[in-house]
């Protein structure tokens, strides 16, 4: 049985550790913080991913997951150790902060003991695996290793499925024996025919990278054509439809809403961004996509103080949903940090209720009311906001939403519901990238008359 070192027990650590010891992997994951550790040994997940709390506790049960502080003794007899530490970005200049990749890289250096695969896992800028190797041979000049590049490629609520049933493993090494122990560890996705592409150093590490920045610029392009759909009185909705069907285009991430936000698309476009202009191949295209996404959520309150006939002073507003996306606790970056606290400024009073985002959301949303349910924050309202798609925002009663509201009046950010539904309850509804329904007139009209 191969034995693997996860050193870092943050999203990608925990997930890939775990989902490894379900394959029969044994599994140790390592971190600093002795109370996450503790935690972890009693079963008490420090994020939420469905169904991770139930792998952690079988896989622990049967021994095959292991959770310490003892970096030196797990890595002393491992087969692979992975770096799965954090990589936020940088203050100041938006590159990647590879501090905790270069620490663990010293501290593994004084670890090994007979011949070790050593990969990152985190996602890192092209060039950190050289300078990784460089490190541990440098402090250890005898250490027997290879250095290898795994990058995750999971979506943070659907991460169990993503790493069981992946759409490709990237592996880049210039070791066959590397290669061939990582095809070993992955053998259960190689006998399903997962795609295994095998790959220099550089080269897997940029495949991350591309990877993050075409799909945060297929949602930087679908909310930019919505800005065009509210002009011209068309529908985002068909015209993501009509793009997605085309096969060089495919449908995915083709959702017009309040721009991105999370753990990855942020910080990724940001240092591919930073990495293409140290090497002198600047990338205009993500460096616009990060622009435009950033104006994208600061604009987004607008539409709300809009739909309030620019007064929100005093104005009860019912927010659905905080967090970047549903099925997590991630706050990070998520549209609601830049949404909120603008309409705040603007003098509104805002109740919010998130299934998983309250804890996060006290310390980054102060002075926001939180509420238990979502009708509990919708009573009395004046204006309802929704943010975040969560599953239990997509069938709310609305014949009670309006009862409990002083003013039916809805802004959704995700396009959860139907206009022409709303237009016959007689909301007020704004949603993204389709023509407002007012209950005043009789039609919906569009913004501007057509020719002829």
């Amino acid at each position: 049985m191969l034995k693997v070192t996860m050193i870092g027990t943050g999203y990608v650590g925990l997930v890939s550790g775990t989902c490894f010891a379900e394959f029969g992997v044994d599994v140790t994951c390592v971190d600093k913080d002795a109370t996450k550790i503790e935690d972890l040994k009693k079963g008490i997940i420090p994020i939420y991913e469905p169904g991770l709390d139930k792998l952690v506790q079988e896989n622990t049960q049967k021994g095959r997951l292991h959770f310490t502080t003892d970096l030196k003794e797990s890595v002393r007899g491992a087969d692979v150790v992975f770096i799965a530490v954090g990589t936020p970005t940088r203050r100041g200049d938006g590159h990647a902060d590879l501090s905790y990749v270069y620490g663990a890289a010293e501290e593994i250096a004084d670890a090994l003991e007979g011949y070790t695969v050593v990969t990152t896992k985190s996602t890192v800028p092209v060039g950190t695996g050289r300078k990784v190797e460089s490190i541990i041979r440098h402090r250890n000049p005898e250490a027997d290793f290879s250095m290898v590049s795994n990058p995750e490629f999971l979506r943070e609520g659907s991460a169990i499925h993503d790493f069981m049933r992946p759409d490709r493993v990237v592996i880049g090494t210039e070791s066959q024996q590397a290669a061939d122990i990582m095809r070993q560890l992955y053998r259960p996705l190689y006998l399903l025919e997962t795609p295994m592409v095998f790959t220099s150093l550089e080269t897997s590490e940029l495949i991350k990278y591309a990877a993050n920045g075409f799909l945060a610029t297929k949602i930087a392009f679908i909310n930019e054509l919505a800005d065009i759909c509210e002009k011209c009185g068309a529908d985002v909705q068909d015209v993501a439809t009509g793009m997605g069907l085309d096969g060089r285009i495919g449908k995915k991430f083709l959702h017009a809403g309040p721009g991105y936000g999370g753990s990855c698309f942020p910080k990724d476009t940001l240092a591919l961004a930073r990495t293409a202009a140290e090497l002198e191949a600047p990338t205009s295209i993500i460096e616009a996509v990060v622009s435009s996404n950033q104006v994208r959520k600061e604009n987004m309150a607008s539409k709300v103080i809009k739909a309030c006939k620019e007064d929100l002073k005093n104005k009860k507003i019912a927010v659905l949903g905080v967090t970047f996306k549903p099925n997590t606790d991630d706050m990070r970056d998520s549209p609601s940090l830049d949404i909120i606290p603008a309409l705040q400024k603007a003098g509104a009073d805002i109740h919010v209720f998130d299934p998983q985002g309250e804890k996060e959301g006290k310390e980054l949303l102060p002075g926001v009311s939180w509420c238990t349910n979502a009708y509990d924050a919708i009573s009395e309202s004046d204006i309802t906001v929704i943010i975040t798609e969560w599953n239990e925002f997509r069938a709310l009663d609305l014949e009670r939403v309006k009862q409990l509201m002083k003013k039916p009046v809805v802004v959704d950010f995700r396009n959860i519901y139907l206009p022409d539904e709303m237009e016959k309850l007689g909301f007020y509804y704004v949603s993204v990238g389709r023509t407002p329904v007012n209950p005043d007139t009789k039609n919906r009209v569009l913004p501007f008359k057509r020719a002829g």
